[in-house]
């Protein structure tokens, strides 16, 4: 059944306008996808005890919507907080690739980001995006909770941006 607009009276396209929403059937799937994230922890060195404060009753992450899970196949997001060596590299990748999609990585702390203070050191690699693809980098050494919320919460952005837009962003 068509709805013919110009047989509608001004008063009730106002009425229509206030009261009917109109999205897109991606854009309900974005929002769904960033309101519920459920990262997985890939805690490697002091970073991830940060990690575990957003856990926490202080900063308590759960009230985001989102939940840790130690199951990559529970998971759409991984969080890589630590120094990655090279003998944990092939580790990592095989987690990421167990993920379903879609999948989100963040980075967090210097050492993820880009080898931290051992970047001189044979056995490290210089920044997780070297094994998979990183959508959120969060600086520091080691960075607080609140970092990593804001970090999660720039991810939610993200996830919404590009389902508006179609355009994906690197």
């Amino acid at each position: 059944m068509d709805l013919k607009l110009d047989a509608i009276s001004p008063k009730e396209m106002e009425e229509l306008q206030r009261n009917v929403f109109m999205t897109t059937l991606e854009q309900i799937k974005a929002w769904a996808r960033s309101s519920s994230i459920y990262p997985m922890t890939f805690g490697l060195a002091c970073c991830a005890i940060e990690m575990m404060g957003v856990g926490g009753a202080n900063y308590d992450l759960d009230r985001f919507g989102s939940f840790f899970r130690t199951s990559p196949r529970q998971s759409d997001c991984m969080i890589v907080s630590g120094t990655v060596t090279k003998k944990m590299a092939p580790i990592l990748r095989r987690l990421y690739d167990q993920m379903p999609e879609p999948k989100w990585v963040i980075a967090m702390g210097s050492c993820a980001t880009a080898g931290g203070p051992y970047v001189k050191s044979y056995a490290v690699v210089k920044g997780v995006d070297q094994i998979v693809p990183v959508d959120v980098y969060i600086p520091g050494c080691p960075p607080n909770p609140a970092a990593l919320i804001y970090g999660i919460n720039k991810l939610k952005e993200k996830i919404r941006y590009e389902a508006k837009t179609g355009k994906k962003v690197i």
